[in-house]
């Protein structure tokens, strides 16, 4: 399908990889891993021909179709749902287009028997032709068809996109992709933003789709489930295994433990070898031997060990001056996004050094509530009252929408600096791995794990003694996620995490709020005993019960319905068969109306019969209700 061959990018004059080659194949799950700024979003780009590189080539199979999600989703605002996923025909809306184009023109010909009334009919008919043969006929419902597969209700077709949150965004994106048939989907770090249920489809598509996957995320377990192959980007080169994750990891470890080993036996070798050239050289019956010996060392092929990239970004959040005891105070606080109601008379008190946890489904109100704690948002209804000296640290969930594109990282972190530390950038800037031209790189550039850690660079500049942050562990690497939990757990503040990471989450947090139903819930306890009191050992069974429970009340809401429609086949059977019987009596009384009346009980039974019909048709109002 794609063959890479010594293929090398370089920025300023460094390498970000160099002379790298691999295939893919149908079938392939390949997991693209490395350190934030490795190069694995630029080398997706690449791949799928948004960039250029210095050299080497990439060959693609005639006809190739490749779909790539990006990590930051940019949607035209003003579509609706239904309008961004037709954006992935593109061709038949140009010719959706051209259609009412010509017949537009035809209306207002009246010149039927001239040429050019005459090409533009036979110009119309191509575009017809061509219309139905790439399934111009088909496309909408195939659309609906995805999107309802995708959890989208048919109320929600027509909503604006961004009135979506992120993990719904990504949704419309993915079906996008679907619906394009694809021969190779390019995912970057397709699990941010997703909740868990969104996790577990997308794990379910991936596994079942035909065509070839390369994937770029941080998430361990959801590589462990959907690759079969690793290719780790680490100082300029890559390691490429048939293996998961996790079993990757494993595999290089022996590797380099092997390599260790040879290395050091090659060296005693070689070391002896010396000696030897040394103590022959000596002597002039010797010398012949000694230029043997030489020649051999030279032509030894030295073993080399695979070296990684362990630098680690440094952070440490240290507290301004300490707040009153209560740090905010909720009471009966309800947002409402036009009719969609968020959240509903919820109260909540944070106490200093809390460490709380919201947790629940995407669209649950995590992030609203969390903005409306730090200023970002107000409340439909209540209130929500910032406690004595308290200084918030705000960490956003999308930090594209946060960072001025046109900033370099350097002056991002100046205008952000007051006069006490605005002499410390540079060194703050080292902390987080931004050294020696890195400063001067735009923000519009960086990889999402940069823009992350700049984000916490940020912080580190203002004066806070509470966090709030929002996903802070989308877009990071492993290594960068270690970091900040440790500095989490060093915090002497108050913390408050929106997070579906139940790795990061332990041991940081000693109370959870579960959001669900506009609704919140106090746990008491870190996310193991939250986990524990749901009796589940992770967020996936608790959001594989809760779609256990939907599917069990859509199943029997479907029975009922399927029962209703039968009840009013059934009435409507006999409405029909009432009203021919009527209306046959009505014109026998027209034709012959002293026979009719004289049959036994005559009108008796026609007023039973009009009675009965009446009833049926109050019945079939009734359950069209329903």
């Amino acid at each position: 399908m794609l063959n890479i061959h010594n293929l090398s990018v370089s920025f300023s004059g460094e390498y970000l990889f160099k002379e790298i080659s691999f295939k893919l194949i149908s079938g392939d799950r390949v997991g693209l891993i490395g350190k934030n700024g490795a190069g694995k979003s630029t080398l997706l780009k690449l791949l799928s021909k948004e960039a250029e590189f210095d050299s080497g080539s990439i060959a693609y199979e005639k006809d190739l179709k490749i779909g790539f999600l990006k990590q930051d989703i940019d949607f035209e605002k003003g579509r609706t749902v239904l309008d961004e996923a037709y954006q992935a025909f593109s061709e038949i809306k140009i010719l959706e287009k051209k259609q009412n184009q010509i017949n537009s023109e035809l209306s207002e010909r009246i010149d039927y028997e001239s040429n050019s009334y005459l090409s533009l009919i036979e110009e119309l008919s191509e575009v017809n032709e061509r219309y139905e043969l790439i399934g111009g006929y088909n496309y909408q419902g195939q659309t609906e068809k995805i999107l309802q597969g995708l959890g989208f209700e048919r109320i929600d077709f027509l909503k604006n996109t961004d009135t979506f949150s992120g993990g719904w965004r990504m949704r419309i994106e993915l079906a996008k992709l679907l619906l394009q048939d694809n021969d190779i989907l390019l995912l970057d770090e397709p699990t941010n933003h997703l909740d868990i249920e969104s996790i577990i489809w997308l794990e379910s598509f991936l596994k079942s789709f035909s065509g070839a996957v390369v994937i770029v995320s941080h998430d361990k377990m959801f590589l462990n489930n959907v690759t079969s192959r690793t290719i780790d980007i680490s100082l300029g080169r890559i390691y490429d295994f048939n293996k998961p994750y996790s079993k990757y990891l494993v595999l290089r470890e022996e590797i380099k433990l092997q390599q260790i080993s040879a290395q050091k036996n090659q060296d005693k070798h070689i070391q002896h070898t010396e000696k030897l050239i040394e103590k022959f050289r000596a002597k002039a019956s010797k010398a012949s031997m000694a230029q043997s010996l030489i020649k051999k060392i030279q032509k030894i092929d030295r073993i080399e060990v695979d070296q990684d990239d362990n630098s680690i970004m440094k952070l440490n959040f240290n507290i301004s001056i300490n707040p009153g005891k209560v740090i905010a105070e909720v009471e009966n606080l309800s947002k409402n996004f036009g009719t969609n109601k968020v959240l509903e008379n919820i109260n909540l008190l944070v106490e200093r050094k809390s460490k709380i946890a919201f947790v629940g489904q995407n669209g649950q109100g995590k992030s609203t509530l969390a903005k409306i704690l730090v200023g970002e948002l107000e409340s439909s209804s209540g209130n929500c009252k910032l406690g004595h000296n308290v200084q918030i640290g705000y960490f956003a969930q999308n930090q594209a929408e946060y960072l001025d594109g046109s900033k370099t990282v350097l002056q991002t972190m100046i205008d952000s600096a007051n006069e006490n530390n605005r002499s410390k950038v540079r060194d703050i800037l080292g902390s987080f791995l931004f050294r020696g031209e890195d400063v001067e790189k735009y923000v519009r550039v960086l990889s999402g794990g940069e823009r992350n850690r700049l984000a916490l660079a940020k912080l580190l500049l203002q004066p806070l003694n509470v966090l709030v942050m929002d996903e802070p562990t989308n877009h990071l690497d492993i290594k960068s996620k270690n970091v900040l939990k440790q500095a989490l757990i060093k915090f002497d503040g108050t913390l408050i995490l929106v997070s579906h990471d139940r790795d990061f989450l332990q041991k940081l947090t000693n109370k959870v709020y579960e959001f669900k139903n506009q609704k919140i819930k106090e746990f008491l306890g870190d996310i193991d005993h939250y986990l524990d009191q749901r009796q589940v050992e992770s967020f996936r069974e608790i959001e594989k019960k809760e779609k256990i429970i939907s599917t069990n009340k859509k199943s029997v809401n479907n029975q009922a319905k399927r029962s209703i429609k039968k009840k009013i086949n059934n009435i409507e059977s006999k409405i029909s068969k009432l009203e021919r019987e009527i209306s046959k009596i009505d014109q026998n009384l027209i034709e012959n109306y002293d026979t009719t009346v004289s049959s036994p009980n005559f009108f008796e039974n026609y007023d039973k019969k009009k009675s009965e019909l009446e009833t049926l048709m109050k019945k079939w109002e009734k359950l069209n209700l329903l």
